[in-house]
C-alpha cells in the first residue's frame, strides 16, 4: 500500500495528474482528516521519542517507524487509488495496522514506567478528544485546517511523559476510527462500482460509442454483434438496469458481462454476447 515511499512532494491538491485528467480522481490525501491526524501523531512521536526514550533502545525506532508508516501508507493509498482499489483498500488498512502497532509501545512505555493511562471517560482524555471532533460531525469531512498540531501543543509539549503518551493515545484512537470509517467507505464504493478495471472497460465502451458516426452494416449474418453497441438490459431477476462489468476470477476471468446495479442485494447477470441470462 513501494508501501512506504514518501511521495509527499507530488501533486496533491487535486484529483488527476499534472498531465491530464484520469479515470479516477486520486491524490488530495493532504485534505483528509485521517491523514492530518497521522501527521500530528509523526511528528508528535519523533519528539516524544526524542525526548523520553533512550537514544540506544530499539523501541525508538520502532515507535518513529510505526507512525511514519501510519502517515506513508495514507498518501500511498490514495495515489493507488487511480488505478487499484485493491491496493487502496490494502495500503489503508496497513496503516490502520502501523497505528495499532504504535498504540502498543505507547500503553507499554505508560505501563512499564508505573504511569496512570488515561480511561476514555476520564476529563483528560475528554478534553483532547473534544479538540478533534470540535465541529466535526462528518467524519469523512476533508477541510484543510492551517495547522492541527497547534490545537494540541498543551498536551504534547508538556513536560510529563505520561501527559504526552496519553494524549498521542488519544489521538490514535481518532486516527483509527476515521480509518475504519474510511475503509469502510471504500468497501462499499468498490462493492457498487466495481474497480478499476471494470470501470476502464466501461469507459472505453462509451468513447467507442460516442464516436460512432453512423449505423454499423449488420447485413453480414456472420459479422458478431458488438456487445458495446447494445443497450444496456434489464436485469432478468428484479428488473432493474444493468451495468457493464468484468469478471475477475474464474473461467470467464477477463471478460465482460452484465450486471445489476442493485448489486449486492440482486445477483442478476446477463451474458454481454446478448445469449438469454442464465
Amino acid at each position: 500500500m513501494g508501501e512506504e515511499s514518501d511521495r509527499s512532494d507530488r501533486s496533491d491538491g487535486s484529483v488527476g495528474s499534472s498531465s491530464g485528467r484520469t479515470l479516477r480522481p486520486h491524490g488530495g490525501y493532504r485534505r483528509l482528516r485521517s491523514f492530518q491526524v497521522a501527521q500530528v501523531i509523526y511528528d508528535a512521536t519523533v519528539a516524544f521519542c526524542d525526548r523520553f526514550v533512550d537514544t540506544r533502545s530499539r523501541t525508538r525506532d520502532q515507535m518513529v517507524q510505526a507512525a511514519r508508516r501510519g502517515r506513508q501508507n495514507i498518501a500511498e493509498g490514495s495515489r493507488a487509488s487511480a488505478t487499484s482499489s485493491q491496493s487502496e483498500l490494502k495500503l489503508v488498512g496497513v496503516a490502520r495496522a502501523s497505528l495499532d502497532e504504535l498504540l502498543l509501545d505507547y500503553e507499554d512505555f505508560l505501563r512499564q514506567h508505573g504511569m496512570r493511562q488515561w480511561k476514555k471517560e476520564e476529563p483528560e482524555a475528554q478534553a483532547v478528544r473534544r479538540v478533534g471532533w470540535r465541529d466535526r460531525t462528518d467524519p469523512t469531512d476533508r477541510s484543510d485546517p492551517s495547522d492541527q498540531a497547534a490545537a494540541y501543543a498543551g498536551w504534547l509539549q508538556h513536560r510529563d511523559p505520561a501527559v504526552v503518551a496519553n494524549a498521542v493515545i488519544c489521538l490514535i484512537h481518532q486516527a483509527n476510527y476515521l480509518l475504519d470509517q474510511q475503509l469502510r467507505a471504500l468497501e462499499r464504493q468498490f462493492i457498487l462500482g466495481g474497480g478499476y478495471r471494470e470501470q476502464l472497460h466501461t469507459a472505453r465502451l462509451k468513447a467507442r460509442a460516442s464516436q460512432s458516426k453512423a449505423p454499423k452494416d449488420r447485413t453480414d449474418p456472420t459479422d458478431p454483434t458488438d456487445p458495446s453497441d447494445a443497450p444496456a438490459p434489464a436485469c432478468p431477476r428484479c428488473g432493474r438496469a444493468m451495468i457493464l462489468r468484468m469478471a475477475l476470477r474464474g473461467c470467464h476471468a477477463g471478460s465482460p458481462f452484465w450486471g445489476c446495479t442493485g448489486y449486492p442485494d440482486c445477483k442478476g447477470t446477463r451474458p454481454a454476447d446478448g445469449s438469454p441470462a442464465a
